[in-house]
C-alpha cells in the first residue's frame, strides 16, 4: 500500500490555524487510522501547539510538535523495525537574522533516508543547510541569516521499506526592532493611506471562500456597500458553480457484520470545494459524530471519505445515508447477532490450603440474563470468602474463593440461561512437619521404655507401627495424646520388643503420610557355663544323663532335641538343682539319639547321645554268595544286594580285585538302613571280578565276597600285523591271536582288503580259530593296499585290527610337501631363503628342489635358478630396493615335482633396521589439575623411530606403567585421567623395527596443576569503569577474571570493606557484588582485590546512585535592569554529585495558567529573565533536571510585577543605505587561563568579529564540546561565554574556541586548572605563574 497523507475531521491545518488564532494556549493529541477496503494500517500521529503572548511580532506566534507514524508493509521481519526518533527536533524561537539550527538522531532497520521540508510545501530557502554530523550521530538542519519569510513549521521525514516517522516542529521568527526599524516606519506610512474600495468581481472571489455569517462584516471592511445586490450575484454564481461540485468516483457499498465488530463505509469522492459539509444519517437520524463518545468516527484518506462504527450491535442495523452537495449516497448495514457461547471453560484448578483459588470463564458477548455460580448445589455471593467479578466489557466473569480449605474441595458451577460449565477445585494440604522426631531408645529387659514425638497441626490422625506391623489397638502398649504431642509407653520390655518404631500421621483430603521411626533396643542379662555336657555313646537300653552347670541359678534354661525344645519325650526327665541342669534318660531307644542342645541367656552348650550297636551280616547270605557266581552278558545290568544289622549305620565300602570301587556314570553304590546295593549299568567284560563288601563301625566290622563274570565279543587281534611276503603275485601276512576270547573260544578270523584312497571294504578270505596267517594271491603290482582282521565267537565279531598301506612290489611317486620356506639375512637387493626335506620323497630319493619368488600381491611365480638346487638354503640376489617379495620351493625326484610349499611370509627388500637412540628434551608444555601435556624431539642417533613408548610412575609408586597400549606416533601427548596436586615422574624410549632404544627420563617430577599464573580479569565490556544506578534499583557488578591457583576475592567500597548490605557470590573464576535496593549513601568507588602466590590486581568501579534531584530552595527575585528580573536561588544537593543536574526556567503570566520556558540548562544559582513586558505580574518557577527526570518545581510564592516606563523619548535616524561589507574572522579580546576550586562554576568568554556571522565551536583536548550537555555555552553580539558548572579535576585541560566564516576561521586557546584547597604546591605554582602573566583566579 503507498504511503498518503492522512487528514481528520476538521484537518491538521485547521487545527493549526484555529489554534494559531486563539488568545490562549492549548495543547490537543490525536490518533487516526489509514482504512483501505483490503487491510487496517495503523498511523499513530500526536500533536502539540503551545502559544506565548504575543508582546513582540512574529511571523508565526504559536509553538507546535507533532509526530507521525506509517507503516506499509503488513508484516515486519523479526529484527526489522520502522522508522523512529531517538533524539526530536524542538521548537525554536528566534530574532530576525539570527540562525537557527535542528537536530535529530533517528534509529529503524532498514537504516531509514532522511529528509527535510515545510509544511507549507515551499522549498528551503538558501541560507538553509542539511548535512550528518558523523561524530554526534545526528541529522542537521541549519539556517542562517534568520528572515520572516523563515517562520514556518518544519519537517523531518525518516523512510525505509516498512514505514516512515514524521516529526514536526516550527520555527517562529520575531522582528528584530533594531534591524527592522524601515519595516516599521514603511508599514505605519502604508496604514494611513485610505484603502480603495474592492470592485464586484474582486468582493464575489473574496466572499466564495468565506463562510455566510461572515459576508456582511468582511463588505463592511472592504468598504463595499452594495451588500444586497452582491449576495444575490453569489448566489447565481454558486447555482452554476454545484453542477459540478461533487463526482462519485466510487459509492458506498452494503455491509453484513457480526455483533460487536467494527465496519466502515467508504467512498471516493471529487470535490471543487474541500470545506463543503457533509452530513451522515442513520434512516432519516442525523449522526451526532462529536457526541457518539467513539461510537462514530469520521475519517478521510485523500478522496476516500470513510464512516468508522464501533462495536455494532442488532440497533444499529439500516439504511445509512451520505448527503454532499446535492448529491445522497446511500447503503444498507446487515447485523447478525451470533447466539452466546462460553468462549473458554473452566479449568481445573489445584491450590494449597490457606491460599486464594481463582476461576475465570468469558463470553463470547455481553448478556442481559445474570451469571450464577455455584458450589454443591448453591447459589454463591460476594462476601468475606467469595469475591465474585465482572470486567469492564462485561465479558470476563472472575470467581476468587479466598483461604481456601478442605471443604472447599468440589465441583464449582457457571450458569447463564441454558449454558453451564463445571470445573473442579482440588486443595493441596500443607504437608505435615515433625517438631521433635522419635529418638532411638536403649533399655534393659525388664525396662521401661518410652517414645515420643510433636506434629506441626493437632488436627491429624495417627497410627503407630512396630517393624511395618500396626500396633495402634495392641493393648500390651500405652499410647497418650495431647495436643500436638504423641507417646507410646512400654513397660516390663522384652527381648522380643526391640525393633523400628514409626508414628504415621495422616491428615484429611491428603494421601501424603508423614512418617517419624526411631529403634528400640532391649538388652539382655547374660549367664557363663561353668560344667559343659560331652557327648555320650550308650547300648540300646541303657541308662545316661546329660549335665550343664551354669554361674547364675535365677537364670533358666531351655532343652532341645535336634533344634526342637524337649517336652513329651518318653523315659526322658528334665531336672534342675539351682544352677544344674540335667536330661535324665531311663532307658535310651532309637528315638532318643540326636543333638542336644542347652540354651540360657548368653549361654549354648551342645552334646550328642548315639547308640553304638555292631554291624551282623546273615550267615547264609554269606554262604549263598560265595557258592553262586553272577554271570550275564555284556551290556547288561548287574545288581548285588547284601542285607545287614549294626547302630549307627557302619561305613560302607566295596572293593573289585582288592581295589576300592569309586562311583561314576555307570558304578553307583545304594544304601538305605539296614542293606547295600552294587548297580553297574552296561557291563563290559573288563568288570569280571572278585567283589567285596566292607561294613566298619567304632565297634566291629563285617565283610561279604561274590564273583562275577562278564561274556562279550573277542577283543581285536593283538599287535601290528607282520607281512611276510609283498610282490606282484601275493602279499603274505600274519597276526597273534586276541589278548581276551571275551570267555568264549574263538571259531574264526575274517581278512577284508581295500585298495588305497577307496571306501569300501572287501572280504577276501575267512580262516579257523587255530589259524595266525593268511596269503591274498589277487593282487596288482604296485598297487596299494590295506587289510583289516576280525575275531569271531558265539557272541559276535571283535573290532577290526587294521593294517598300513602295502604296496604289491616297489612303488615309485612325487616327493611330498616341503614345508612352509623361512628368510633370512635380508638386504636391499638379496634374501637367504630356507627349507626342510619333504616328509615323503616318493619311493625315491629327491633329486634337487626348485625356488621360486613373485611380488606380493602378484600371481606369477618366477623361478630364481635355471637349475635344480640340492641345497636346502639358497641366496636370492637381484631384488629391487623396498619392494617386497614371497618364495616358494618345490621338491623334484624320479617321478617329477611334488606339490609346491606354502608361501613364505613377505619380506621386504631393505636393509636391517638400526634401533633408535636416546630421545632428546623431554620437557612439560603444560599441566593441569588432572592432566600434563610434555614434548620432546627424536633421537640424533640410530634410524628413525616409528614411535615412542612413555612410562609414568608417582612419586610414591616404584614401578613403571605406560601411558598407552601402543606406541605413540608424534612428539607430544597429554595425559589425563590424574590426581589433583599429585607429583609424577616421566620417561620415555624410542622404538622402531630395530628393537626398543634406552630410555630417559624427566629429571624431576611434575604437579598434577595448572601453571603459577597472576590474576587477571576478564572484563570484556561486561563492566565498565563507570556505573550510574537509579535510586531503588538493583547494584549488580558481575566480574570474571583467571588466575592459578584460584585468587582470593576482596571487594572494598572507598577503600574500607563493605559494610554487609550487599550479597557476595563467589565462584572459581567469576564474583558478583548485588546490592538489592541501593540508596544514594551506596555511591563509591568500589575495588575488587584478587590474590593468589603469584601476585594481585584489583579493578575499580566508579558507581553513581542517583534519582530525580531534589529542589533547589530559596528563591529570590530582583529587578536590576528594566523588564528584566533576575532570579536567585540556593543550590540543589544534588548538582555536585551529577553532571548532568541542571536547572529550567519557566515563567507565567498571571493572566494565563500556562508556563512557559525561559531559559534550559542553566547551571549556575543565578539567571536573568528577558523579555517580559512592562506592566504586568509574573510568577516564576526553578526546577532541576537530570537525565532521570524533574524535581519538584520551586514557585515564586507572590507575582512579581514589571514597572512602566517613565518617559517616552523619540529616535530619530537619518535615512542611510545599508552597507555589505564582509569581514574575515578574528578576535578583539582572546580567552585567558583560569584556575578554579573542585566544585566552583567557571566562567570564560572572549570577543570576536566578522562578517557574515561566523560559526562557534568549543573543543577539550580537540574534541568537540559543543552539544554536550555538561557544559552551556552563549554566543551574542561578537561576545562568546562557556561556563563550566561545578568543576572536577576531569575538566582540567585546554580549551579551544574555533570561529569560521566564508572567508576563514580564527581560533584562541586557554588552559583550565581545577586544583583542591589542600593542594598548597598547585597555589604556589599558580601563585608564580600570575608574575609572569595574568591569571584568572
Amino acid at each position: 500500500m503507498s504511503t498518503e497523507a492522512i487528514q481528520t475531521s476538521g484537518s491538521s491545518m485547521e487545527q493549526r490555524s484555529e489554534l494559531q488564532m486563539s488568545s490562549t494556549s492549548s495543547s490537543s493529541f490525536s490518533s487516526s487510522y489509514s482504512i483501505s477496503s483490503t487491510r487496517l494500517r495503523k498511523v499513530s500521529h500526536t500533536s502539540r501547539l503551545l502559544e506565548e503572548p504575543s508582546g513582540v511580532p512574529r511571523k508565526i506566534s504559536g509553538v507546535m510538535e507533532s509526530f507521525s507514524q506509517v507503516q506499509k508493509s503488513f508484516e515486519i521481519p523479526a529484527g526489522e523495525c520502522l522508522p523512529d526518533f531517538e533524539d526530536k527536533p524542538r521548537p525554536i524561537t528566534a530574532q530576525e537574522g539570527n540562525k537557527a539550527a535542528f537536530k535529530v538522531k533517528v534509529s529503524g532497520n532498514p537504516t531509514p533516508a532522511v529528509t527535510w521540508a515545510r509544511e507549507s510545501d515551499k522549498p528551503l530557502t538558501e541560507g538553509a543547510m542539511s548535512f550528518y554530523d558523523d561524530i554526534n550521530k545526528q541529522y542537521v538542519l541549519k539556517i542562517k541569516n534568520l528572515t520572516m519569510e523563515d517562520a514556518d513549521v518544519y519537517k523531518c521525514i525518516a523512510s525505509n521499506n516498512h514505514g516512515e516517522a514524521i516529526y514536526s516542529v516550527s520555527l517562529v521568527v520575531t522582528e528584530n526592532p533594531a534591524l527592522d526599524f524601515k519595516k516599521k516606519l514603511k508599514k505605519r506610512s502604508v496604514e494611513k493611506r485610505q484603502r480603495k474600495p474592492p470592485t464586484e468581481e474582486e468582493m464575489l472571489k473574496i466572499l466564495s471562500g468565506a463562510d455566510k455569517k461572515d459576508y456582511e462584516r468582511i463588505c463592511a471592511e472592504y468598504g463595499f456597500t452594495d451588500f444586497r445586490g452582491i449576495l444575490r450575484k453569489l448566489k447565481e454564481m454558486k447555482k452554476k458553480e454545484e453542477v459540478d461540485m461533487v463526482r462519485v468516483l466510487k459509492p458506498l457499498e452494503d455491509i453484513t457484520a457480526k455483533a460487536d465488530s467494527s465496519v466502515v463505509f467508504d467512498t471516493i469522492l471529487e470535490l471543487k470545494d474541500p470545506n463543503m459539509k457533509m452530513l451522515w444519517f442513520q434512516g432519516d437520524e442525523l449522526l451526532r459524530i462529536q457526541y457518539s463518545l467513539g461510537k462514530y468516527e469520521v475519517k478521510q484518506l485523500g478522496t476516500k471519505h470513510m464512516l468508522c462504527i464501533t462495536n455494532v450491535c442488532l440497533a444499529d442495523s439500516g439504511t445509512y445515508t451520505l448527503k454532499v452537495g446535492d448529491k445522497i449516497l446511500s447503503a444498507m448495514l446487515t447485523v447478525i447477532d451470533e447466539p452466546l457461547k462460553f468462549l473458554t471453560d473452566l479449568k481445573p484448578l489445584r491450590v494449597t490450603e490457606r491460599q486464594t483459588a481463582v476461576f475465570e470463564v468469558r463470553l463470547s458477548k455481553k448478556a442481559d440474563i445474570p451469571l450464577v455460580w455455584k458450589f454443591k448445589g448453591k447459589q454463591l455471593k460476594r462476601d468475606e470468602k467469595f469475591d465474585v467479578h465482572v470486567s469492564e466489557d462485561g465479558l470476563t466473569y472472575t470467581l476468587k474463593i479466598k483461604d481456601v480449605r478442605p471443604g472447599d474441595t468440589g465441583d464449582y458451577t457457571i450458569s447463564i440461561g441454558d449454558l453451564t460449565t463445571t470445573a473442579p477445585l482440588l486443595i493441596e494440604r500443607i504437608p505435615v512437619k515433625f517438631m521433635s522426631h522419635l529418638k532411638n531408645v536403649r533399655v534393659k529387659e525388664k525396662g521401661k521404655a518410652r517414645l515420643e514425638a510433636e506434629m506441626s497441626s493437632k488436627d491429624v490422625h495417627i497410627r503407630w507401627l512396630k517393624d511395618g506391623r500396626d500396633i495402634t489397638n495392641n493393648s500390651r502398649y500405652i499410647f497418650m495424646r495431647e495436643g500436638k504431642r504423641a507417646e507410646l509407653i512400654l513397660e516390663d520390655c522384652e527381648l522380643a520388643d526391640s525393633g523400628e518404631y514409626s508414628i504415621i500421621c495422616l491428615q484429611d483430603n491428603d494421601s501424603h503420610e508423614y512418617v517419624s521411626s526411631s529403634y528400640l533396643t532391649v538388652e539382655e542379662r547374660f549367664a557363663t557355663v561353668k560344667s559343659e555336657m560331652s557327648d555320650v555313646q550308650c547300648p540300646t537300653g541303657s541308662a545316661t544323663e546329660l549335665c550343664v552347670v551354669l554361674n547364675d541359678e535365677k537364670v533358666d534354661g531351655v532343652w532341645l532335641k535336634d533344634g526342637k525344645e524337649v517336652m513329651d519325650l518318653r523315659g526322658v526327665q528334665v531336672m534342675k538343682q539351682g544352677a544344674v541342669h540335667k536330661l535324665l534318660f531311663s532307658s535310651v531307644g532309637d528315638e532318643h539319639e540326636g543333638k542336644y542342645t542347652f540354651r540360657a541367656k548368653g549361654v549354648k552348650n551342645e552334646a550328642v547321645l548315639s547308640i553304638a550297636d555292631p554291624p551282623v551280616i546273615d550267615p547264609t547270605v554269606l554262604e549263598m554268595l560265595s557258592s553262586q557266581p553272577v554271570t550275564l552278558k555284556a551290556g547288561e545290568t548287574a545288581t548285588i544286594k547284601i542285607p545287614f544289622k549294626g547302630k549307627p549305620v557302619p561305613k560302607v565300602t566295596w572293593y573289585r580285585d582288592g581295589m576300592e570301587l569309586v562311583e561314576d556314570s555307570r558304578t553307583r553304590v545304594e544304601q538305605n538302613g539296614d542293606s547295600s546295593t552294587l548297580v553297574l549299568h552296561k557291563c563290559v567284560r573288563e568288570d569280571s571280578g572278585t567283589f567285596m563288601l566292607k561294613l566298619k563301625s567304632d565297634c566291629e566290622s563285617a565283610s561279604a565276597t561274590v564273583q562275577l563274570n562278564v561274556i562279550d565279543r573277542p577283543k581285536p587281534p593283538q599287535g601290528k600285523v607282520e607281512f611276510l611276503e609283498c610282490n606282484g603275485k601275493c602279499i603274505t601276512m600274519k597276526w597273534k591271536a586276541p589278548r581276551d576270547n571275551g570267555g568264549q573260544k574263538v571259531t574264526s578270523f575274517v581278512i577284508e582288503r581295500r585298495m588305497t584312497g577307496k571306501k569300501s571294504w572287501i572280504k577276501v578270505g575267512e580262516v579257523d580259530g587255530d589259524t595266525s596267517t593268511f596269503c591274498n594271491g589277487t593282487v596288482e603290482e604296485g598297487k596299494p593296499y590295506q587289510y583289516r582282521i576280525r575275531a569271531i565267537n558265539s557272541l559276535g565279531m571283535s573290532d577290526p585290527l587294521e593294517t598300513e598301506q602295502v604296496y604289491a612290489g616297489e612303488p615309485i611317486e612325487p616327493p611330498g610337501l616341503v614345508p612352509q620356506p623361512q628368510i633370512s639375512d635380508v638386504t636391499k637387493d638379496s634374501v637367504t631363503v630356507m627349507w626342510a626335506a619333504p616328509a615323503q620323497d616318493g619311493g625315491a630319493s629327491v633329486l634337487g628342489y626348485l625356488v621360486e619368488r613373485r611380488k606380493k600381491g602378484s600371481s606369477m611365480w618366477v623361478s630364481v635358478s635355471k637349475e635344480l638346487i640340492q641345497d636346502t638354503k639358497f641366496a636370492v640376489d637381484g631384488l629391487v630396493e623396498d619392494m617386497e617379495y614371497e618364495f616358494r620351493v618345490t621338491a623334484v625326484n624320479r617321478a617329477g615335482e611334488g606339490t609346491p610349499s606354502v608361501a613364505s611370509n613377505s619380506v621386504l627388500a631393505k636393509d636391517p633396521t638400526r634401533a633408535p637412540g636416546l630421545v632428546r628434551n623431554l620437557h612439560v608444555t603444560d599441566s593441569h589439575n588432572t592432566s600434563i601435556s610434555l614434548a620432546w624431539c627424536s633421537p640424533e642417533l640410530g634410524d628413525n623411530p616409528t614411535g615412542y613408548i612413555l612410562e609414568v610412575r608417582p612419586d610414591d609408586g616404584k614401578e613403571w606403567t605406560k601411558c598407552t597400549k601402543i606406541p605413540i606416533t608424534g612428539t607430544s601427548y597429554n595425559l589425563g585421567g590424574l590426581q589433583e596436586r599429585r607429583k609424577y615422574f616421566f620417561r620415555i624410549r624410542a622404538v622402531n623395527e630395530g628393537g626398543i632404544g634406552e630410555p630417559i627420563e624427566l629429571e624431576q617430577g611434575v604437579l598434577a596443576m595448572p601453571p603459577p599464573e597472576a590474576p587477571k580479569f576478564d572484563i570484556q565490556g561486561k563492566v565498565k569503569n563507570q556505573m550510574m544506578v537509579r535510586a531503588g534499583c538493583t547494584l549488580s557488578i558481575p566480574v570474571s577474571f583467571t588466575g592459578s591457583p584460584s585468587p582470593v576475592v576482596t571487594w572494598l567500597k572507598d577503600g574500607v570493606p563493605t559494610r554487609g548490605r550487599e550479597v557476595i557470590t563467589k565462584g572459581k573464576n567469576d564474583s558478583q557484588f548485588l546490592i538489592s535496593s541501593c540508596q544514594r549513601f551506596d555511591s563509591g568507588v568500589y575495588r575488587i582485590n584478587l590474590s593468589n602466590d603469584s601476585g594481585g590486581v584489583y579493578f575499580d568501579i566508579n558507581v553513581c546512585v542517583t534519582d530525580v534531584p531534589r529542589p533547589p530552595k530559596n528563591l529570590r527575585l530582583v529587578e536590576e535592569v528594566q523588564g528584566t528580573v533576575t532570579l536567585q536561588w540556593d543550590h540543589t544537593p544534588d548538582l555536585a554529585d551529577d553532571e548532568h543536574t541542571h536547572y529550567i526556567i519557566l515563567k507565567r503570566d498571571t493572566s494565563t495558567p500556562t508556563w512557559f520556558t525561559a531559559a534550559e540548562h542553566i547551571f549556575s544559582s543565578k539567571y536573568t529573565v528577558t523579555g517580559l513586558f512592562p506592566g504586568r505580574k509574573y510568577y516564576f518557577r526553578v526546577i532541576a533536571r537530570n537525565l532521570i527526570g524533574d524535581s519538584d518545581p520551586l514557585d515564586s510564592k507572590e507575582p512579581f510585577t514589571i514597572e512602566k516606563e517613565h518617559e517616552n523619548f523619540t529616535l530619530n535616524l537619518k535615512r542611510s543605505p545599508p552597507k555589505h561589507h564582509e569581514v574575515k574572522p578574528g578576535f578583539l579580546l582572546p580567552l585567558k587561563d583560569h584556575a578554579v576550586h573542585c566544585g566552583n562554576d567557571c566562567t570564560m568568554s572572549c570577543a570576536f568579529l566578522g562578517s557574515p556571522k561566523p560559526q562557534v565551536s568549543w573543543f577539550k583536548e580537540d574534541v568537540s564540546i559543543s552539544d554536550s550537555p555538561r557544559y552551556w555555552q552563549s554566543s551574542t553580539d561578537g561576545v562568546c561565554t562557556l561556563t563550566i558548572p561545578t568543576c572536577t579535576a576531569k575538566d582540567s585541560g585546554e580549551y579551544t574556541l574555533l570561529v569560521e566564516n566564508k572567508l576563514g576561521k580564527a581560533e584562541c586557546k586557554c588552559n583550565l586548572v581545577v586544583f583542591d584547597k589542600d593542594d598548597n604546591r598547585l597555589l604556589e605554582r599558580l601563585t608564580q605563574d600570575s608574575r609572569k602573566e595574568k591569571l584568572i583566579i
